[in-house]
């Protein structure tokens, strides 16, 4: 009898500790927003997506640990998404490279801020989205040479830059033969100036980036190649733009995406260009 009684025992405890084990498994990643705060990242210096102010206007949103605010397409979406899901929403300044490593370790929640949905990013992070389609584009200046090009032939023997660590830079660029490929800016901004002192001859981005470098800008001109036979070679991971979360964070990533299927790409156009009125003078 005793004996019985030891292996019944035994045997609730194996039950037990398999039911532990499943429920772990299940909730192994958190989904980030249960204090009620979404904590999204971004630079904050590559307008129109993000952008930092002074102040709170046109809806601007206060950066943590700073006395400065952040805006622009990015901040804006944010704000739906968190007004939809009844969450606050925390505002992170950092750098292009510390997004992705960020959001894997769970010190941001989402990483809203312009990313590409590449295959690369995939490996690294889950995306919901996208929240926008931005097609590849150049941007120049008017009195420049290049500015009558129709097609990357033209391009050849110019020098040029894109944004580090970007489908700009490492896909897009080596795409133009002859191209002189420039050290890649580390920041928008810093790309945008490379072009305006004539660093480089041209630079490569997205067309959300170039039509708010020509609002700040109005010597520059847009070198847009899509409908041409000699354009980029791009694939949707590249055009498609989301908002990344950690891997296996299905609750986040599925309250997101709830909001984005309810948007239209004219609704994201419309953003985008209201973005667009309202960033500052310079992008800087």
């Amino acid at each position: 009898m005793k004996k019985m009684l030891v292996l019944f025992m035994a045997l609730l405890m194996t039950v037990s500790m398999a039911g532990c084990g499943g429920s772990s498994d299940e909730e192994e990643v958190a989904s980030g927003v249960e204090d009620g705060v979404l904590t999204v990242a971004m630079e904050c210096t590559y307008a129109p997506y993000n952008w930092t102010q002074t102040d709170d206007s046109n809806g601007a949103v206060a950066i943590k640990d700073s006395n400065e605010y952040a805006n622009g397409y990015d901040v804006m979406m944010a704000k739906k998404i968190c007004e939809a899901n009844g969450w606050e929403l925390e505002i992170v300044r950092t750098d292009w490279d510390s997004l992705v490593p960020g959001v894997q370790t769970g010190v941001y929640d989402a990483v809203i801020a312009g990313q590409s949905m590449t295959e690369e990013r995939m490996q690294q992070v889950d995306f919901a989205g996208p929240y926008f389609y931005a097609s590849i584009v150049c941007v120049t200046k008017a009195d420049s040479p290049y500015a009558s090009a129709t097609g990357l032939s033209d391009l050849a023997g110019g020098s040029c830059t894109a944004q580090i660590a970007t489908v700009w830079y490492n896909s897009m660029l080596p795409q133009i033969e002859g191209a002189q490929i420039q050290t890649a800016a580390e920041t928008a901004p810093a790309m945008l100036m490379a072009l305006e002192t004539g660093t480089v001859d041209f630079i490569c981005t997205d067309m959300p980036t170039a039509m708010g470098a020509v609002a700040a800008y109005p010597d520059m001109v847009i070198l847009d190649f899509s409908d041409s036979d000699d354009g980029f070679e791009v694939d949707e991971g590249e055009i498609n733009i989301g908002i990344s979360v950690m891997k296996g964070n299905t609750v986040l990533k599925d309250a997101i995406d709830s909001v984005l299927d309810d948007m239209t790409e004219e609704d994201f156009t419309d953003l985008m260009n209201e973005a667009i009125a309202v960033q500052p003078l310079s992008v800087e």
